[in-house]
């Protein structure tokens, strides 16, 4: 009996699908450690969750503290400024011996106003006073026009509670929050300020004064709202007076408040977060010390959301388990339908087509489903080769069409211009110019119809360009000096023809000639740059507008006059067409100073 229930077992197995072989096996391959996991980290994953939850809060802390101190110090670096002004050290540093209605009309009175005023635009001071005593130097700086919107008298300040501060104590400056300031100061200055008591040696006469830098807790609130990494907690800055600067939520501050002393004692014995107990909670706290005003930045992270979150990452892992499973059970039915020696051959061969041309496979010797697929794919790829072949020669053609074309637009315009100087000489009866105009154009077309191709090399383009320039100065009386400075083993690389002569002959019409004197120099030079050749054609002529830059590359700046942008499109068409988009012509020009173009080829040697 138990024989024939394995052998039944056995052959229900046997007599499974592949794709249930493949469903099953693959559900208990993910079933069974998935479940021994889970049960072996669910104790562990609250003191995880807390262990993440503090390490990111820690990271983001070391990035925060920093920059309350870099607010801090730009309030007191306002200060600084406003002090090294030399009308504050006329009032407060040295004794005043002077009229004070005298000083407040000076130079110096009006660049402290201003310094002043600019300073609450670049930095997170909204407002400045100084608060003076009164009568002597008081009264006038509270009326003149010059320093009545900075200097006030004090009595506008003695109720609130910096002002009993110091009066009770001997400090020299203090880092106020919002309570220590009064209700108007608040409303319509700023919730903190930063104050330092200063005095007026007036005729042998102190008087007290106070400058005060309001600012806003705003952008305190911001910085410890961004400290954040858990829903639930809090942060806050402390003063040493045991006085709340700025919160994140003042409400939830108020709930976790620790005083200065106990933060002070945690901070000295601990530089990690520390668990604390507050009305019967378990939070754990984590302090860092802002070193100038004396401040400690606190944050609580309280064990009720890290509970939460570490239920919500359990039911995560859940849902994402139940997901793993669900892709584990449909992937398995796929994967068997797909699995066949064959199929997979078809598989490995149609991917060969991602580094090339597809390949036919071996004609099948069976034909089923998967040999009418072989046939198939085999059909597919000659099909597809032979399109690739048609695409590849019609580009070809299409390549070749354009560049001739391109190719022709440019030589009958030189032409006619060289022909018309010839005419001109002859006209004036200049036999041996003409001569000479007659060879030096011989020979330039004699380069030019050299080769069959379009291409020559860098040697033929100089002196090919050397020899227009020749019959342009014959045509306008030696006005153009030409330097030529390309090293000796670039001459030796290929150029597509034509390439320099458009942009000397642009340079000569649009730049030199249009010049008041007539007259200029064209420095012809070039080097290797990596894989590329770059040759720089520059001019001192007029210059070419902003305008014009923009469009001479694009073919929408013809001249009407000469045609020359049309060959200096066209040949950076042509330059591109034959090496692609990263070649060609690059203009560069300073109106009135000149004009330099670069020509950029890839380095190739005549074969």
């Amino acid at each position: 009996m138990t024989s024939v229930k394995k052998h039944g077992l056995r052959e229900w197995y046997g007599d499974l699908k592949l794709q249930s072989k493949f469903t099953l096996a693959l559900t208990l391959i993910v079933v069974i450690p998935a479940i021994l996991v889970a049960i072996f980290f669910y104790n562990q994953l609250y003191d995880m969750v807390v262990s993440n939850t503090i390490r990111k809060e820690q990271e983001i802390s070391a990035k925060t503290a920093p920059l309350i101190e870099e607010t801090v110090s730009q309030v007191t670096n306002a200060y600084n400024e406003l002090a090294s002004l030399p009308f504050f050290k006329t009032i407060f540093h040295n004794p005043v011996s002077t009229s004070m209605k005298e000083l407040t009309y000076t130079q110096d009175a009006k660049d402290f106003i201003q310094n002043a005023t600019a300073i609450t635009d670049h930095s997170p001071v909204n407002d400045i006073r100084i608060y003076l005593q009164s009568p002597a130097p008081g009264n006038i700086l509270f009326t003149s026009e010059n320093t009545q919107d900075i200097f006030f008298p004090v009595s506008q300040v003695k109720g609130t509670y910096w002002y009993g501060i110091f009066q009770g104590s001997h400090v020299a400056e203090l880092f106020c929050p919002s309570f220590y300031l009064g209700t108007k100061e608040r409303k319509n200055y700023g919730n903190l300020a930063y104050i330092r008591k200063l005095s007026i040696n007036y005729y042998n006469n102190v008087y007290d004064a106070y400058i005060v830098l309001y600012y806003s807790s705003s952008s305190f609130e911001k910085i410890l709202l961004d400290n954040l990494a858990l829903s639930g907690s809090v942060s806050y800055i402390i003063n040493d007076r045991n006085s709340a600067v700025a919160s994140s939520d003042d409400s939830l501050s108020g709930i976790y408040w620790l005083d200065y002393d106990t933060i002070e004692d945690s901070f000295m014995s601990s530089n990690n977060f520390v668990e604390q107990n507050i009305l019967g909670e378990t939070v754990y706290a984590g302090f860092y010390s802002i070193t100038q005003p004396k401040w400690y930045m606190v944050t609580i992270l309280p064990s009720r959301p890290l509970i939460t979150q570490s239920n919500q990452l359990i039911m995560q892992l859940l849902a994402i388990y139940l997901a793993i499973l669900i892709f584990a059970i449909i992937l398995a039915n796929v994967i068997a339908r797909s699995i066949t020696n064959r199929l997979s051959s078809v598989i490995m061969q149609m991917k060969k087509v991602r580094q090339g041309p597809p390949v036919p496979m071996e004609s099948p010797m069976e034909h089923d489903e998967v040999g009418d697929l072989i046939d198939t794919y085999n059909y597919m790829t000659r099909k597809m080769n032979e399109l690739i072949q048609k695409q590849l020669k019609a580009s070809e053609d299409l390549r070749i069409a354009e560049f001739n074309s391109l190719q022709a637009q440019i030589n009958p315009h030189f032409l006619y211009n060289t022909m018309d100087m010839i005419n001109w000489q002859a006209l004036q009866g200049h036999t041996n110019e003409v001569s000479t105009a007659v060879q030096n154009l011989s020979r330039f077309y004699k380069l030019t119809l050299s080769r069959k191709k379009g291409i020559s090399t860098i040697e033929c383009e100089e002196e090919h360009v050397s020899i227009y320039i020749t019959l342009q100065n014959m045509r306008y009386h030696d006005s153009i000096d030409f330097i030529s400075d390309i090293p000796d083993e670039l001459m030796e690389y290929q150029i597509p023809k034509l390439t320099l002569q458009p942009v000397v002959e642009n340079a000569i019409l649009h730049g030199i000639l249009e010049k008041e004197s007539k007259s200029g120099t064209i420095v012809l030079t070039g080097w290797l740059e990596e894989s590329d050749i770059v040759i720089l054609i520059s001019d001192d002529g007029v210059g070419i507008s902003p305008e014009k830059l923009q469009t001479i590359l694009s073919g929408t700046g013809q001249s009407s006059s000469g045609g020359t942008n049309i060959a200096i499109y066209n040949t950076h068409r042509r330059l591109q067409i034959l090496y692609g988009q990263k070649y060609g012509l690059s203009y560069t020009s300073i109106s009135g100073q000149g004009t330099e173009v670069q020509i950029r080829i890839p380095a190739k040697k005549e074969s």
